[in-house]
């Protein structure tokens, strides 16, 4: 009988590790390929394909993704200067009010938006911002962006603000302190570890996202754009129109800019698991 226990638990840990080598082999096989194309066009445009502007379709030469980069910092600036600010004041209420019926909408909502295609954002900030200015840009993209990152953003400070234990609060107010200043002088302090994490997350989504900048930014790869109120370009945008072509040196740009965009994506992923492991209370 114990051979025959020991027999089942082998054979069941066996098809465990099929299975998850099953499941992970897409990914990884995926990946796998991202690199290697990915890489071979990094090596064949060489340091242009960090500094320059997409070469014209069908040439020889695939020139870079200049234009994309810099609309990406300046949509991830634009995201961050808007959403962080709302996302962190919105985990606070719903934190110190949990019992309020506005703090239980704002929950709500927040829930709501983690399901809602990103789609529908993109085409709410049309409507609400690029239709009144008449133009495409590069802010409307970044509010985009930010409501995209809100809801993940609230959702890790309000985790992490519940994490810190009550005797920091009390010890806060009995040196006089206001609620205010034990919220964002004590609190936050000890939690910063797992705000900064949240941050982080919310960033990395907002970095990899497509559908909310087909209806905002407009798509501008010509030039670099240092301007906000600009059209521009991005780099997950860039991906998708790029490889939906019918020529060789866009198609391969593609691939370039999607091993930069996986990179970026996975180093601020591997920042915020990092940072969630050591927190300390």
């Amino acid at each position: 009988m114990p051979d025959y226990r020991l027999a089942k638990d082998r054979a069941f840990t066996i098809l465990v590790l099929a299975l998850a080598a099953a499941g992970v082999a897409p990914l990884a096989h995926l990946l796998a390929t991202v690199a290697v194309r990915g890489a071979e066009a990094i090596a064949r445009a060489g340091p242009g394909f960090f500094t320059e502007a997409p070469a014209p379709p069908g040439s020889r030469e695939l020139g870079g993704i200049a234009p994309a980069l810099a609309g990406s910092l300046l949509l991830a600036g634009a995201s961050v200067a808007i959403g962080v600010p709302l996302a962190t004041l919105t985990a606070v209420f719903m934190h110190e009010f949990p019992e309020s019926r506005l703090a239980r909408a704002a929950r709500a909502l927040a829930m709501s938006l983690l399901e809602i295609p990103t789609v529908l954002v993109g085409i709410l900030v049309y409507s609400i911002i690029v239709v009144p200015m008449g133009r495409f840009s590069l802010l409307a993209g970044g509010v985009a962006l930010a409501i995209v990152m809100l809801p993940y953003v609230a959702t890790y400070v309000e985790r992490a603000l519940g994490q810190v234990p009550r005797t920091y609060r009390e010890a806060g107010l009995a040196l006089g302190m206001t609620r205010a200043q034990v919220v964002f002088h004590v609190a936050m302090g000890v939690a910063r570890r797992g705000v900064l994490a949240g941050f982080i997350v919310g960033l990395s989504k907002a970095l990899g996202e497509t559908a909310p900048l087909l209806f905002t930014i407009g798509g501008s790869r010509a030039v670099v754009q240092a301007s906000p109120l600009c059209p521009g370009d991005a780099v997950p945008l860039l991906v998708f129109q790029l490889a939906q072509t019918p020529y060789e040196n866009w198609r391969l740009l593609a691939w370039g800019a999607s091993l930069v965009l996986v990179a970026s994506v996975l180093l601020v992923y591997l920042a915020a698991r990092l940072l969630v492991r050591e927190v300390r209370l």
